[in-house]
């Protein structure tokens, strides 16, 4: 009973939206690359093999969710989170009993599919619309506090468990949980909306008839060439921290740094992530989203020259802490800028078009990044090669900025 009343002395869609997000981290890059050796030597697969298997699985990912992120615009938010983690707890148990490549083929499509892609989906579109205008940035942050919350335990349960048991069976243990723990969470959760959201469905209402909220629709946003001029920039974080990610264990290999102090750097991480995230949700909710877009890949840059110049172990640790930095802004910022933009009644379909992009973009990354180590182009070498590109995009945001915060109508 004590523990009910502090779940409800706050609205619980936020509690929701944080058990959604951190539920996502199973179909993370950084989770399943933990068990990348793993899974390599079981399936004699190449660094580059790999990538490129985990990469087609990510595409095809991206291809289906443009289909199904719509359905946020059409189903009840609550019961579809339940629905998409009773399919994600089926595909974690697929993969721990996967005997074939075409079974690990389609559990990595599985967990990238409805883990990454449709869980976050659900609940960065839910916080979006149920919260009026002027606290959407920090039940964004809010929410988005699953991430880091994931970044910072899960590595270190991952690393003691594989200790003591086979990658398999922590998967099994991972079905398991998202069954007996999150699903009855997230329908407790979902039972106590009603209490809570129709003062937010009053002003989200009143929102959506004034003036300065028309919203778009796909095909429209298609038309807008606001759309292209800011896709290349959002999804580099995403493209360029996924790569890193999936060849973290091979990064401290060359780097001659433990497993140890990989895992030890996810807080440092994690923490960044948090700071940041709340930061940004602060700004938008007092000026805008599209004020972040000139200074949010700056930390990243910075990281990426220090990994690629550096063999010191406090390298990795400060590295963590400014690219945390950029993804924990880019994440709020990816959420809120199309709500600001476009509107918000056709907020899923627009969503899960651009993250179908983001999601394509972190499908082609992790074999890419994969094909030039097996040709000999170290990551330290990518790495500057990213920052170039980083620091480009963020040059382009300063100058397109102003024309971003002019009002438009859709075109007819």
């Amino acid at each position: 009973m004590f523990i009910k009343k502090i779940l409800l002395a706050s609205t619980p869609e936020l509690y929701l939206g944080v058990l959604l997000i951190f539920s996502s981290s199973i179909g993370q890059t950084f989770f399943i690359s933990l068990f990348s050796g793993e899974i390599r030597d079981e399936f004699n697969l190449s660094h580059g093999m790999f990538g490129i298997f985990y990469s087609v699985a990510t595409l095809v990912s991206a291809i289906v969710f443009f289909w199904l992120g719509k359905f946020a615009d059409q189903f009840n938010l609550a019961h579809l989170g339940l629905i998409t983690l009773g399919i994600l707890s089926g595909f974690s148990f697929l993969i721990s009993s996967a005997e074939s490549i075409f079974i690990l083929f389609l559990s990595l499509l599985g967990l990238r599919l409805f883990g990454q892609s449709m869980v976050s989906h659900v609940a960065v579109t839910a916080m979006a619309r149920w919260h009026p205008k002027k606290k959407r940035g920090k039940a964004l942050s809010i929410s988005l506090i699953g991430h880091p919350i994931g970044e910072a335990l899960l590595p270190f349960l991952v690393t003691y468990f594989l200790l003591q048991f086979t990658w398999r069976e922590i998967w099994v243990s991972i079905s398991v949980c998202i069954i007996i723990i999150f699903l009855p969470l997230v329908y407790w959760l979902g039972t106590h909306l009603k209490l809570h959201s129709l003062d937010s469905n009053i002003s989200l209402l009143t929102e959506s008839k004034k003036s300065l909220n028309v919203s778009w629709n796909r095909s429209q946003v298609l038309k807008d060439l606001r759309f292209y001029q800011i896709i290349p920039g959002l999804i580099a974080s995403p493209f360029i921290v996924t790569g890193f990610f999936f060849h973290q264990i091979h990064l401290i290999e060359i780097k001659s740094w433990s497993i140890t102090l990989l895992a030890s750097s996810y807080p440092f991480f994690a923490l960044s992530v948090v700071g940041a995230t709340f930061a940004a949700g602060w700004i938008i909710d007092r000026f805008s989203a599209v004020h972040l877009l000139r200074i949010f890949l700056l930390p990243l840059a910075f990281g990426l020259i220090i990994l690629a110049s550096t063999d010191k172990t406090n390298a990795l640790p400060i590295s963590m802490i400014l690219i945390g930095a950029s993804v924990g802004i880019a994440t709020i910022v990816i959420s809120a800028l199309w709500v600001e933009l476009y509107g918000i009644d056709y907020l899923g379909s627009i969503r899960s078009m651009c993250f179908s992009l983001v999601v394509l973009s972190t499908s082609i990354s992790p074999a890419l990044m994969g094909l030039l180590i097996d040709i000999g182009i170290t990551l330290e070498v990518q790495f500057i090669i990213f920052a170039i590109y980083v620091l480009i995009c963020t040059i382009s945001f300063a100058i397109l900025t102003p024309n971003f915060l002019v009002f438009r109508n859709p075109p007819s």
